[in-house]
């Protein structure tokens, strides 16, 4: 799961990055509402938390946007303590749910786990994804095959989720490096190509029939051998 904030103050933003990474969230920030606006159309995050007050553009202006080009993502709009007619604004320009500041970090996660069981990008609600012999476990990245076994990295296992929960559609690299490695990464497609080549030996290495799939030029998908 990648998480986009956008959030002016930037103590509050990066403490945010900080917990949502410790609870295996992958997660950017843009501290002003230009860029979270340019970051938000991009269609690569799962959950947007999106502050209103912003300089550039504000929290309305971005979701009032984005809902207008046909973005679906899930918004939690953060909001200052008085701030009704921006709550009820937000709410009916199509913000999901909303958070009045200061919050508890756990509530602003239970929420996201909230918005993942109704949502079909499936955030965070499987403690394990499979894909025919192969069972890949959530919250401990382990990657099984019958009684075989074998711990992933974090990036092996954001790679390989991302592998099974698509089978065998094709997953472009570019893709693959904005949902990995994020959408301001200078990641090349050859960060791609090691993971991938670590992936295989692991599959081999569990015996399963399961192989990565390169379609040259495009991307790489899974099939049974």
């Amino acid at each position: 799961m990648r998480v986009l904030i956008v959030e002016d103050e930037k103590k509050l933003a990066d403490a945010l990055v900080q917990i949502f990474n410790r609870n295996r969230i992958a997660a950017d920030v843009s501290y002003n509402g230009t860029d979270g606006h340019d970051n938000a159309l991009s269609g690569i995050y799962d959950v947007i938390v999106l502050d209103i007050m912003l300089p550039g553009m504000n929290g309305i202006e971005i979701l009032s946007d984005i809902r207008g080009k046909g973005l679906t993502t899930p918004v939690i709009l953060l909001t200052a303590k008085d701030d009704v007619a921006d709550k009820v604004k937000g709410l009916d320009i199509g913000a999901d749910d909303y958070l009045t500041k200061p919050f508890a970090t756990e509530e602003l996660l239970a929420r996201i786990r909230a918005l993942a069981r109704r949502s079909t990008a499936e955030l965070v609600c499987s403690s394990t994804v499979s894909f025919s012999d192969l069972s890949l476990e959530i919250s401990t990245y382990t990657l099984s095959c019958g009684s075989s076994s074998v711990r992933l990295g974090l990036k092996e296992f954001s790679l390989m989720e991302m592998l099974i929960r698509n089978g065998e559609r094709v997953l472009t690299k570019e893709n693959l490096i904005v949902k990995i490695w994020g959408y301001d990464s200078d990641a090349e497609y050859n960060n791609v190509e090691v993971y991938i080549s670590f992936l295989r030996k692991k599959l081999g290495y569990i015996r399963s029939c399961v192989s990565i799939k390169t379609l040259r030029g495009v991307g790489y998908s899974l099939e049974v051998k």
